[in-house]
């Protein structure tokens, strides 16, 4: 019976790459409401998308493909449109951007030396994801409220974890081919 729902986290991923452009379009144009309501979908999307995938066994090598996309979209594009409209500072704007593009080389590269499937992402990169989800959360609140206090020690704490999640990746990406060339 379960094989006929192993669609469900793919369709999910696409919802979320679909809910893009409308947290995009509306942070751009000041409705932070609308932007929120979205962006809280989307990442309940991520985390549903996920646990049917593990739990119910529902994975699928596009989901594989689909899921970090999608969530590489959505962050990514976020943070960009925050950035844009000054909303965020730059050095956000270029770690968490830095961050997933070092991701990206680095699992091209541990494929393409390993001749493996996508890596598997790490606890600390999890964590790293659902705290700039809260993140961006926060920036939204503040938006929305016209909060105007200084964020400084968030914008710290974000920073290391996201550059500690970085390291970790690296990290195990080198042992990994380590091991796999000494085999």
């Amino acid at each position: 019976m379960s094989k006929y729902f192993i669609f469900i986290p793919n369709l999910l991923s696409i919802v979320r790459i679909g809910l893009v452009y409308p947290i995009l379009n509306n942070i751009f144009i000041g409705n932070f409401v609308v932007s929120l309501g979205y962006f809280l979908v989307a990442s309940l999307t991520d985390a549903l998308d996920g646990f049917l995938a593990r739990k119910m066994k529902w994975q699928t090598y596009l989901g594989t493909l689909l899921d970090p996309i999608a969530d590489k979209l959505l962050l990514s594009g976020t943070i960009f449109i925050l950035w844009l409209n000054s909303y965020i500072p730059l050095y956000i704007f270029i770690i968490f951007i830095g961050r997933d593009v070092a991701i990206l080389l680095g699992a091209a590269v541990h494929m393409t030396l390993m001749e493996s499937e996508t890596p598997l992402p790490n606890i600390l990169g999890k964590i790293t994801t659902g705290l700039q989800i809260a993140y961006i959360v926060v920036i939204l609140f503040f938006q929305i409220f016209q909060i105007s206090l200084s964020l400084i020690v968030l914008d710290v704490f974000i920073l290391i974890v996201t550059l500690l999640s970085l390291v970790v990746y690296a990290r195990n990406w080198l042992l990994d081919i380590n091991k796999y060339h000494n085999e």
